[in-house]
């Protein structure tokens, strides 16, 4: 029933449920409670394809599904010269599992305050993984790991999340041997859950701290899709079968707020800047053009785009939002 190749066919992902779908397509800052605004391809990329694929519009299910269903692939297997041009353009350069691993281990080194927590790295660029259950330092449980927070920056597929696969050589990374961020805390949550009911909440914990944004469309989508794909992976693999809709159906959900489309420059939706009305201007005046003060000056706090926001998780009202610019200092 899944799709275990690196490249998720997006089919698979609309014949279990259209809803499903459409929520990894949907851009919360964009979006009204009446109206779903999709994430934008924000590349040139695609245009060559016609109506539809422009770098300003959405990406709608029927441009890459069907007929369409291998438009939109990982960067390993895309044509080498579009790699270089999204290298040059867009400074798109995906990190190997062993540099992420290298990197996560030093995050959990200083959170655990040992070495070799979940693998023991070797000189040859790969690792061993520890197999024995995940001992915590005292004072700190398994469910304050689940908790911690972590954020991938420009996360491209997100490889520092999730490693099914390896993103400069495309082989597939079997579940026991991955290191993102995502699979250390869904691999804790499943050595000390039972059952389906306590993994499904402490998931969703999980996934609620996991955050990364992205400026390209295709990329953010893949990261999505990635992130849901290893819920499916370590679902099947702790309890033999697979989850049912609605838990995907809220997972989805939550991916879709935690990684979001955003210039990280500025911490708007890309390109959403520009010359605007002056907000000052009287009834009876000419409008007054503005040029953005924030991009003229390079305050991140002073733009005239859309602010990103992001979802708070622990806020008592389900409508509590947060502009993602105004959680960095000034």
């Amino acid at each position: 029933m899944w799709h275990s190749e690196t490249d998720i066919l997006e089919d698979y992902i609309l014949d279990i449920s259209p809803d499903l779908f459409n929520t990894l397509l949907k851009d919360h800052t964009m979006s009204t409670v009446d109206n779903q605004r999709n994430i934008l391809w924000a590349t040139a990329d695609y245009e060559y394809l016609g109506k539809g694929y422009e770098y300003k519009s959405p990406i709608r299910p029927e441009l890459i599904t069907g007929k369409n269903g291998h438009v939109i692939m990982p960067r390993v297997l895309k044509r080498r010269d579009l790699q270089r041009d999204r290298s040059r353009e867009k400074a798109e350069v995906f990190t190997p599992s062993w540099i992420c691993n290298t990197q996560n281990n030093l995050v959990d080194h200083d959170w655990f305050g040992r070495e070799d927590v979940f693998n023991h790295e070797n000189n040859d660029h790969t690792w061993t993984t520890s197999t024995e259950k995940i001992i915590f330092p005292e004072g700190k449980t398994w469910r304050d790991y689940v908790r911690s927070t972590r954020l991938e920056i420009t996360c491209g597929e997100a490889p520092y999340l999730v490693s099914r696969y390896d993103t400069t050589t495309g082989l597939p990374i079997a579940l026991e041997n991955r290191i993102g961020l995502l699979d250390r805390k869904l691999r804790i949550v499943s050595e000390n859950t039972e059952t389906s009911g306590e993994w499904l909440k402490w998931t969703q914990v999980a996934f609620q701290n996991i955050y990364g944004y992205e400026w390209q469309g295709d990329n953010l989508l893949i990261a999505r899709e990635n992130l849901l794909m290893t819920f499916i992976d370590y679902y099947q693999a702790k309890f033999n079968k697979a989850p049912q809709l609605k838990s995907l159906l809220y997972i989805a959900y939550i991916i879709s707020w935690n990684l979001w489309q955003m210039d990280g420059l500025k911490c708007v939706v890309p390109d959403s800047c520009g010359l605007k009305p002056s907000v000052e201007q009287s009834l009876f005046d000419e409008p007054k053009m503005n040029h953005c003060e924030g991009c003229r000056t390079g305050n991140m706090h002073k733009h005239n785009g859309v602010y990103c926001i992001i979802k708070d998780w622990e806020a008592k009202s389900p409508k509590d939002k947060i502009r993602f610019v105004d959680l960095i200092k000034r």
